[in-house]
């Protein structure tokens, strides 16, 4: 490893490089191979909700139980408990033996575990599948938040995110339909829930051709001492950008800030005194940011067949139509996204899920509940957007992606414990206890983001993490 003087002038003028790039066709190719690469891990984690209702018509969930998780409680238990397991326990992978690699394995992971759930017969194999292939998705998740903001210039980190975060969950609507279509049904005697759940396996198929399209980051080849390839990756890549160009030269690389080279940091180190603030603000953040997001994600067919009282199929239907909203939300945040500081887009976020959720919870007319509902949807990927961005802007290379899945691992658990939490105030309280417990949960992310969250905007990460 080199980390002698010249060693990290030469690493700071590489850094200076990346930085320096201009957004174009070539940049943008990055980002949409590791966006199609995510599209296929939300497809698998969204398609909980809506394989919950096959799966109880199919008696799978009727009399499953583990300790207090019960029936459909224990389905999504099992999901984000393989989530926390592989952010919380394999987060530290991707420091280890690169971005690019675990980007790959980890979708092979999940894709295989996926696949063999569908084939299950029992509602207890079905959830030990889901959390096998909850492990690989918890580990993408981490993997392409590290590995995006790492290739990307800091001048479009925002909305390097926004549209990575567009491309995902343009994926949501389209399971939401998958199961409208087929979970009621049972196509050639075979049920519609599995139908959906192999569909989502498909991603392996696409592994390699990723794979080829993107390099490893020539942040973590520094952090290795791999000095020539990072050099020989980021030549690369100016040489596909002036291209773009038309041959036209590209700006100076100016001065760059640059980290102390180390192959692989210590979690330890996030609870150190520079970074144990940070560490802190995202862990509370992430604990209580999943009762907004997946507390309506993960249950919206549910809340709407509680408030009005309708049918599987027209719940489906009706959740499939807010489905739709998903990926505008990203989409839209690319017209700000870069423009003012990501902690605020959290805040205004949150602030938007708290009220349009109560506010959704007083609507009985079907018209007023999908509007509210596509405005909560729309402000939860606002929100997921731009956290996804900051937490991966907030901490060193050497360590970024084992801080990302420590702090990313309390949401995870949280969502454990959010469904069942859910379930007891949908049961006793109604849609309007839940709403208040969500509008309460972001209140304390609002606290959290807005009194401790850094300034991240157009700031070199290795600034940041300084």
């Amino acid at each position: 490893m080199t980390t002698d003087a010249s060693g990290q002038a030469r690493a700071a003028t590489i850094l200076a490089r990346l930085d320096r790039l201009p957004g174009t066709r070539h940049i943008w190719i990055l980002i949409t191979l590791l966006s199609l690469g995510g599209m296929f891990e939300l497809y698998d984690l969204f398609m909980t909700a809506y394989v919950v209702p096959g799966l109880m018509k199919a008696g799978l969930l009727t009399n499953v139980k583990l300790s207090i998780f019960a029936g459909p409680a224990l389905f999504v238990a099992a999901t984000f408990t393989g989530l926390f397991i592989g952010t919380f326990a394999f987060g530290y992978v991707a420091d280890k033996y690169g971005r690019r690699t675990i980007f790959t394995y980890s979708m092979l992971w999940y894709s295989a575990a996926t696949l063999v759930m569908a084939f299950q017969d029992s509602g207890f194999s079905v959830c030990l599948w889901r959390l096998i292939a909850g492990i690989g998705i918890g580990v993408e998740l981490v993997t392409i938040d590290t590995y995006l903001s790492e290739l990307v210039p800091k001048a479009m980190r925002g909305r390097a995110f926004a549209f990575n975060q567009g491309v995902q969950f343009s994926v949501v609507p389209v399971v939401a339909f998958t199961a409208y279509l087929l979970v009621p049904i049972s196509p050639f005697g075979f049920d519609g829930w599995r139908w959906v759940v192999l569909i989502g396996s498909t991603g392996a198929l696409f592994v390699w051709l990723l794979r080829r399209g993107i390099p490893e980051s020539p942040r973590w080849l520094i952090n290795q001492g791999r000095l020539d390839e990072a050099d020989a990756v980021t030549s690369a890549i100016e040489a596909k950008v002036m291209a773009d160009l038309g041959g036209a030269a590209l700006p100076a690389p100016g001065n760059h800030a640059v980290e102390v080279a180390k192959s692989v940091g210590r979690l330890a180190e996030i609870f150190e005194p520079r970074y144990r603030g940070r560490t802190t603000m995202l862990m509370i953040f992430q604990f209580f940011q999943t009762f907004g997001f997946y507390g309506f994600a993960a249950w919206v067919p549910t809340l709407i067949a509680q408030q009005t009282g309708i049918n599987l199929g027209a719940s489906l239907l009706y959740s499939f139509i807010i489905a739709i909203a998903n990926p505008f939300g990203p989409l839209l945040a690319m017209s700000f996204a870069d423009k003012f500081e990501r902690k605020w887009q959290l805040v205004g976020a949150a602030c938007c899920i708290g009220v349009f959720g109560i506010l959704f919870s007083f609507q009985n007319a079907m018209s007023s509940l999908v509007l509210f509902g596509v405005l909560i949807t729309l402000s939860n990927n606002v929100l997921s957007y731009s956290f996804h961005g900051y937490q991966a802007e907030l901490f060193p290379a050497r360590i970024r992606a084992r801080a990302v899945g420590f702090t990313y691992s309390f949401s995870r658990i949280s969502a454990v414990f959010a469904s069942f939490i859910i379930a007891f105030f949908l049961q006793n309280a109604g849609t309007k206890g839940v709403f208040g417990l969500i509008a309460v949960a972001m209140a304390i992310v609002v606290i959290s983001i807005a009194g401790w969250g850094p300034r991240t905007l157009d700031r070199e990460l290795e600034e940041i993490s300084a």
